[in-house]
């Protein structure tokens, strides 16, 4: 993949400008049409894409199919039902001083995007954002990980044969490239990756005043609690970690676990990593590996503070860390410091729920949260503590309804998207007011005439 040069960025963004001034992508009929071709050419290269993320990531083919190939159609097939619905304007309620002017509401485009994804979850999180740049009628630069090259390829191709370069367009390189992009002007910048990189794509973003949707991450806090369903829970988490070897932004990143059922559950999340995967998760069909030498490192690292009761297990050659159960962690632990990404899950004990709720609101608000226990319990928690969004006892499934807006909140991210929302992230909705001729109220008037009851009416 060749990097691409600043002059060949400008000249691509120049086009995507003329192509949306030629108002063609606001008609609801070329929206509708060209969601019928991604669909299509999704369904054309559903071999090539499993293979890349097998080759990148070492994803099995019913993993990529579930965490990424489905979810995009899935999406697509919810805009291609309602956008015309979505997308038609909105009578809202005038009050009696603007009378008889009517009011509403339009959605229109916002112009020429740019979507920049991370390499976990790499087609998911290039092509969800994509499907909500077509149905609302802007035009986008796509520029996918370097890290996970082989899916790039393919996602390249896809978007090559199916649309116009000037419509829709991707541009492959690592963060040089990242870098020139940021400096050109886009009318809506959607990023999803960690923390540390949204504040430099906010940053690049603000000098142009160009709006952001920000898809973060941190550290999402699994409870258990005393009156939890012990194996539900524990079968829940332990696929909650391990899909995508717990490379996910809302996966469980660790667990704190009520004193009087720690023992029991520790023991039923080991079994069922077992169940899952086998006495060797290396051997598994189902078990990815972690994307590069550099996250290894980092991963192997973390290993060394707490009592590992179940797995730490590395091969180094094979990019791969076995799913581990790390006990005995303290807040100041460094695998407390960071996002772990990895199959590792540190446990911690609690006797008083308000210990939980404390630590959790003593750090950044966290992009999703889950809670094993009762109804009752999970309502207060909730009302105590504050997320992107959640599971109450299960984990990701939050997710896989497009009726839910994602996206995080505070440190986690900004804006949200999928389905309807996905729509609107790439919408500007315009507020219009039509007022006839016939009529002409004169109280707006200088010198304000009958003021004293207009002020009464206000």
């Amino acid at each position: 993949m060749n990097e691409i040069s600043t002059d060949a960025i400008e000249k691509l963004i120049l086009g995507h400008r003329s192509y949306f001034n030629t108002q063609q992508t606001k008609d609801i009929t070329f929206r509708i049409e060209h969601l019928k071709r991604f669909k299509s050419a999704v369904r054309k290269f559903e071999n090539q894409i499993a293979d890349a993320l097998w080759l990148d990531l070492h994803k099995s083919e019913e993993e990529a199919y579930l965490t990424e190939t489905s979810i995009v159609l899935q999406e697509i097939d919810n805009h291609i039902r309602h956008l015309k619905r979505w997308a038609k304007s909105k009578r809202m309620p005038s009050p009696i001083q603007l009378l008889p002017s009517s009011s509403k509401i339009m959605y229109e485009p916002l112009g020429v995007s740019l979507i920049i994804a991370p390499w976990n979850y790499p087609f998911q999180l290039l092509m969800n954002p994509l499907v909500g740049v077509i149905s609302s009628g802007c035009c986008a630069v796509l520029k996918p990980s370097p890290y996970t090259p082989h899916i790039a390829a393919v996602m390249e191709t896809l978007v090559h044969e199916t649309f116009e370069e000037q419509y829709i367009s991707v541009v492959q390189g690592g963060r040089d490239v990242n870098t020139l992009l940021l400096e050109q002007r886009f009318d809506l910048i959607f990023f999803t990756g960690s923390p540390a990189l949204g504040k430099i794509v906010m940053t690049a973003a603000a000098r142009q005043l160009t709006p952001v949707v920000l898809e973060l991450g941190g550290k999402s806090p699994c409870i258990v609690d005393a009156g939890a369903n012990l194996d539900r829970a524990a079968k829940r988490i332990a696929w909650g970690k391990t899909i995508n070897a717990g490379q996910t932004c809302i996966a469980p990143d660790y667990l704190f676990v009520h004193a009087s059922v720690k023992d029991e559950l520790l023991k039923k999340i080991a079994f069922h990593l077992g169940q899952m995967f086998g006495e060797n998760a290396q051997e598994s069909l189902y078990f990815p590996r972690i994307v590069n030498q550099n996250a290894m490192q980092r991963l192997q690292k973390l290993l060394l503070n707490g009592t590992i009761i179940y797995g730490g297990k590395v091969d180094a050659d094979d990019n791969y860390i076995s799913p581990t159960l790390i006990d005995n962690v303290e807040p100041d632990f460094p695998i407390m410091q960071e996002e772990i990404f990895g199959p590792l899950l540190p446990v911690m004990t609690y006797e008083n729920i308000e210990t939980v709720t404390a630590y959790i609101n003593s750090h950044e608000k966290p992009l999703a949260f889950y809670y094993f226990g009762t109804n009752r319990q999970a309502k207060e928690i909730l009302a105590q503590t504050s997320s992107g969004g959640g599971c109450i006892n299960d984990t990701l499934m939050h997710i896989a309804n497009h009726h839910l807006p994602f996206g995080g909140v505070g440190n986690s991210g900004t804006g949200h998207y999928h389905g309807r929302e996905s729509f609107r992230a790439f919408s500007h909705a315009r507020a219009i007011v039509t007022t006839p001729t016939w009529f002409d109220l004169p109280v707006k008037y200088v010198p304000f005439r009958y003021f004293k009851w207009v002020k009464k009416i206000l």
